[in-house]
C-alpha cells in the first residue's frame, strides 16, 4: 500500500516538505501520495501578503502578519537555500537585505521549477482532525472556501507546517479601552504611513517592535517609544525614540511606566508576539510552547513525541528559517519513509532534554545563533540536504547582530557573502532609510512608483506623499 502524507499549510515550511520528497524523487526514490492543503488562493504563507486585516474575503482570520515596505531584517545570505542560490534565481548578484515581494519572488522560483504546485488543494483549509490508534490514520477534514463543501481525507503521516506567527498574543493594560487614539497588534499592522507625524507607543521589545519602530521613524513619525518588559534593546536608536520599561497603565492618552514616568501618545502598537494555536487538531496533539529555540515534546524539534506519525515544521523561534525549514522537511521525509529509523521514546526523551537543558543555559544572543546552527547540522548530517558551511552562517548572524547595534538604521546598507555560491552581495541603489518603493521591479531595475531621493529632506517628503494617500 501507498504511503500516503498529509501537509497542512504551503508556506515557506510546507513548500520545504514538498521540496523534499520532490528532490527523492528526482535521485529515482518512490515518493508517497502527497496532498497538501493551502487556505490562501496560492502558496507563500506569510510572504503572500494580500495587505487584508483581520479576516479574509472568505472569512477566515487572515494568515499574514506582513506589511507594506517591510524588508528583511536579516541578510539573506543566513536563509538562502542550499539547492536552489539567489545567483540562481536572479542571474546576478543582489543586495543582502532585501524586500518582501523579492523574497517572496525567490521562494516561488524554487517551487515553480520543481513542479509542485499539482500536490497543493488552494482555498482549502482543516477543520478537524481525528486520528485512530488501531489503524494508525489520520482523518482530516477540510472545507474548500470556495463552494462550502466539506470533504475527509485518510493519511498515514500528517504534517504540520502552518506556522506560528499568525495568532497573536494580546496583553491586557488598565485603561487601554479608552485610549483615544489607535491600538493595533503588529500582526495588524500594514504600514507606518498612518502614523506620520504621531506620537507612537510600541509596547515589545524583538523583532516586530524594532523593526515597524524604525519603520515609522522611516515614515515620518514624531517620536516612538519602546516599552520593554525585562530588558531595553539597547540599540543607538535616532533621537525621535527612547525606551521605557513596561507600561502599567493608561488614562487617557497618557502612558504610564514602571519607572515613574509618564508621556502621551496617538497611537499604540502591541508587539507582544505570538500564540501556538492548531485549531484543526485535537490537544492531544496539538503543540502548546512559548516561541522558544527548542520547544518540548518534538523529537529534533519536528517529531511528536507520543505519535511519531505526526510532523511539525518551523514550530521554533528563529536565527535561521528557510533552509532550517529545509533541514526539518529533508528529515521528517526520511523517518516518514523509513530512511531514519527512529530510537525508542526513551531515547527520544532523552535527547530532547539535552537540548532543552543546553538551551536554558544560554546566556546571550551569539550563543543562541550557535545553538540553533548545531541544531541545523544535526539535521543535515541525518539526510542527503546539501551541506553548507554552517559555521560561516552562524558568523554571519554574529556581525548582523553587531551591525544593528552599532547603526539601527544603516545595518540594511551593508553586504555580505553567500556562502553557497561564495558571491559577495552588491550594494543596494538606494539607502534603505531613503527607500520609499519596495516593489521588485524598483528593488531590480530602479524603475519607482514612488518619490525616492538619497536626499533625507526629500525622503521625509516622499514619507508625507505616502502617508497623504
Amino acid at each position: 500500500m501507498t504511503l500516503r502524507v498529509g501537509i497542512i499549510g504551503a508556506g515557506p515550511s510546507g513548500l520545504a516538505q514538498l521540496r523534499a520528497f520532490e528532490s527523492a524523487r528526482q535521485k529515482g526514490a518512490a515518493i508517497p501520495e502527497i496532498l497538501c492543503f493551502e487556505k490562501q488562493s496560492d502558496w507563500g504563507g506569510q510572504w503572500n501578503n494580500s495587505w487584508r486585516i483581520g479576516l479574509d474575503g472568505h472569512g477566515e482570520p487572515v494568515h499574514s502578519s506582513m506589511y507594506r515596505h517591510l524588508w528583511s531584517n536579516g541578510p539573506k545570505e543566513c536563509l538562502e537555500f542550499a539547492d536552489y542560490s539567489f545567483d540562481e534565481h536572479f542571474g546576478r548578484p543582489i543586495s543582502s537585505f532585501p524586500p518582501r515581494e523579492v523574497l517572496f519572488d525567490y521562494i516561488k522560483g524554487r517551487v515553480e521549477k520543481s513542479d509542485v504546485r499539482k500536490y497543493v488543494r488552494f482555498n482549502t483549509v482543516a477543520r478537524h482532525t481525528s486520528y485512530d490508534e488501531s489503524t494508525q490514520e489520520f482523518t482530516v477534514t477540510v472545507e474548500d472556501l470556495k463552494t462550502g463543501l466539506t470533504e475527509t481525507h485518510v493519511f498515514d503521516k500528517l504534517v504540520v507546517s502552518t506556522g506560528h506567527f499568525h495568532v497573536p498574543a494580546v496583553p491586557e493594560f488598565k485603561g487601554i479601552k479608552t485610549f483615544p487614539g489607535e491600538v493595533l497588534h503588529a500582526h495588524d499592522f500594514r504600514g507606518a504611513e498612518r502614523f506620520y507625524g504621531k506620537r507612537l507607543l510600541m509596547v515589545g521589545s524583538s523583532y516586530s517592535a524594532e523593526d515597524i519602530g524604525m519603520q515609522a521613524h522611516k515614515m515620518g513619525a514624531a517620536s516612538i517609544t519602546m516599552s520593554y518588559r525585562t530588558n531595553p534593546m539597547g540599540y543607538h536608536w535616532p533621537d525621535t525614540t527612547v525606551e521605557r520599561p513596561l507600561v502599567t497603565h493608561f488614562q487617557g492618552s497618557t502612558a504610564y511606566f514602571s519607572d515613574g514616568t509618564q508621556d502621551d501618545f496617538d497611537a499604540v502598537v502591541l508587539c507582544t508576539g505570538y500564540q501556538h494555536k492548531y485549531p484543526f487538531l485535537p490537544s492531544e496533539l496539538s503543540l502548546k510552547s512559548p516561541n522558544v529555540l527548542y520547544p518540548g515534546n518534538l523529537y529534533k524539534g519536528v517529531v511528536w513525541q507520543q505519535n511519531t506519525n505526526l510532523f511539525y515544521l518551523g514550530a521554533q523561534d528563529q536565527y535561521y528559517t528557510f533552509n532550517m525549514f529545509d533541514a526539518q522537511a529533508w528529515f521528517a521525509r526520511d523517518v516518514m519513509t523509513g530512511t531514519i529509523e527512529l530510537p525508542p521514546i526513551a531515547e527520544r526523551e532523552a535527547d530532547i532534554q539535552v537540548w532543552l537543558d543546553r538551551q536554558a543555559a544560554l546566556p546571550d544572543h551569539d550563543a543562541e545563533a550557535d545553538f540553533q546552527t548545531d541544531y541545523l547540522r544535526e539535521l543535515i548530517d541525518a539526510t542527503d540536504y546539501p551541506p553548507f558551511d554552517l559555521d560561516a552562517v552562524s558568523q554571519l548572524f554574529k556581525d548582523w547582530m553587531h551591525h544593528k547595534h552599532t547603526d539601527i538604521l544603516g545595518y540594511r546598507d551593508m553586504i555580505h557573502r553567500s556562502v553557497i555560491t561564495g558571491t559577495m552581495a552588491t550594494k543596494h541603489h538606494t539607502r534603505w532609510l531613503n527607500a520609499m518603493d519596495d516593489s521588485l521591479e524598483r528593488y531590480l531595475y530602479g524603475q519607482s512608483q514612488d518619490l525616492d531621493s538619497e536626499d533625507p529632506e526629500e525622503a521625509v517628503d516622499a514619507a508625507e506623499t505616502l502617508a497623504s494617500r
